[in-house]
């Protein structure tokens, strides 16, 4: 029977763990599903959803795991999945925003426009965001870009307004579109 795993890992960013971390799925016999990996300043982190088959292969993955951590200096946690995750039913009919958020940057942004999409059951699939100094001022100019599920059945005028209010009382451009 088939099974599935969500690993993720973190380390100081250095060529080689990729590599890594696919040579230890391969050597479990495990199969690598879905992945996002990114470097977050010095570090690099990932997450990987895997399937392997077997009564042992969840003990071989926990083995692979301590042993990579103590050899690679990487933090991995690892965890099995209590059902197939991609054929986890769709939540009601949703339809996919890209919300960006632009401006200099402030404690706040994230937690108030994410408490506002959690609020109205928008699932965030996808979140992006950077500080970085403004080439002329040098004062910190944020980005933030998410991919979500807004549901059907949500008011997108109540949303806009909403959002518009936030960027207000924050000093930032948000912006609401559906992709093409």
């Amino acid at each position: 029977m088939k099974q599935w795993f969500a690993l993720s890992a973190i380390g100081r960013n250095r060529p080689g763990i990729v590599a890594d971390l696919s040579e230890l799925i391969y050597e479990c016999d495990c199969n690598l599903e879905d992945s996002s990996m990114t470097v977050l300043g010095s570090e690099f982190a990932v997450l990987l959803l895997l399937s392997g088959r077997g009564d042992d292969v969840g003990p071989r993955l926990s083995a692979a795991c301590k042993r990579i951590e103590w050899e690679k200096r990487l933090t991995v946690f690892f965890r099995p999945l209590e059902s197939d995750p991609t054929s986890t039913p769709q939540a009601a009919e949703a339809h996919t925003y890209v919300l960006t958020a632009t401006g200099l940057d402030k404690a706040g942004i994230v937690a108030r426009v994410s408490r506002c999409l959690a609020d109205r059951d928008i699932n965030i699939r996808q979140m992006e965001t950077q500080s970085r100094p403004e080439p002329e001022s040098g004062a910190p100019f944020y980005t933030m870009r998410i991919e979500m599920d807004v549901p059907a059945t949500a008011d997108e005028a109540a949303l806009r307004d909403r959002l518009d209010a936030i960027g207000r009382e924050l000093y930032v451009d948000i912006v609401l579109e559906k992709p093409a």
